[in-house]
């Protein structure tokens, strides 16, 4: 009797260390930012999470994606430097070119500039702002084990058009600038990308304020992105190695199919 409870001890063990390993193995291929609410998350969320970041491309190809450019249901034209945190903002009468990450920059109103302290620093904090609003409606995939963020599991879901789908619940807790907002994500069975969302401004609220498809996943070079959001579309989508520092510095208007895109 003994040597058998000693023999089901080490299957234990292995089991425990194996599934230990694999949880490692998988976390270290898509790490969690610091402040990931890894605690309060559900296992199988972050399974998920981890899952949809290899569809996509992986990890490391996200991390060696440089600079990216993207225009926002036709209204605001972005190109960013994810490495240094350099940022071009054009809307229909505003120019910034910032850094986002130290928060300095210039503005330009109907091609003059800026000059005045409290205005420019209107203009810098709105171009940040919607970089993060922008941003989110094209990266957000990229972005489930993020500092602050919560993911739980929902119940499985038919999304827009019929697919089933796994749904991830994803909250906040006291980051960004609505940390109150919550989205349900719903992760495709089969391909394991992002086919809809729903967004509650609310996380308490009954129904969602909107909700919409994630469609037309496109490879460029080595990751994938969707800009289809049904009747608000993504556009212009491109991805490059490699762009000249005036795209960041130069109010002069840039032609970015000048430039070879991966």
């Amino acid at each position: 009797m003994k040597h058998l409870f000693g023999q089901i001890l080490v299957i234990l063990l292995i089991s425990i260390t194996t599934v230990s390993s694999a949880l490692l193995a998988q976390d270290s291929e898509n790490p969690a930012l610091p402040g990931f609410d890894a605690a309060g998350s559900d296992p199988a969320a972050i399974k998920i999470a981890d899952e949809t970041m290899a569809a996509m491309g992986g990890r490391d190809n996200w991390d060696n994606t440089r600079h990216i450019a993207w225009k926002f249901f036709g209204r605001r034209a972005h190109v960013w430097d994810k490495w240094n945190g350099d940022y071009r903002m054009a809307s229909k009468d505003l120019l910034v070119l910032m850094n986002i990450n130290s928060g300095e920059g210039k503005a330009w109103k109907n091609g003059v500039a800026v000059d005045h302290p409290d205005s420019l620093a209107k203009s810098l904090e709105f171009a940040k702002n919607v970089w993060i609003n922008d941003g989110y409606w094209l990266f957000m995939p990229y972005k489930l084990k993020d500092s602050g963020v919560t993911l739980k599991m929902a119940e499985q879901d038919t999304m827009i058009g019929g697919k089933q789908a796994d749904v991830l619940e994803l909250t906040f807790k006291e980051v960004g600038r609505t940390p109150q907002n919550k989205y349900l994500v719903y992760v495709d069975k089969e391909t394991r990308l992002v086919g809809q969302w729903d967004y509650y401004s609310d996380a308490n609220d009954p129904e969602p304020r909107l909700s919409t498809p994630w469609s037309n996943w496109t490879r460029f070079d080595n990751i994938m992105l969707s800009g289809d959001r049904g009747r608000g579309k993504v556009e212009n989508i491109a991805v490059f190695k490699e762009l000249p520092a005036s795209v960041y510095s130069d109010s002069a208007a840039v032609d970015l199919a000048a430039f070879k895109m991966d």
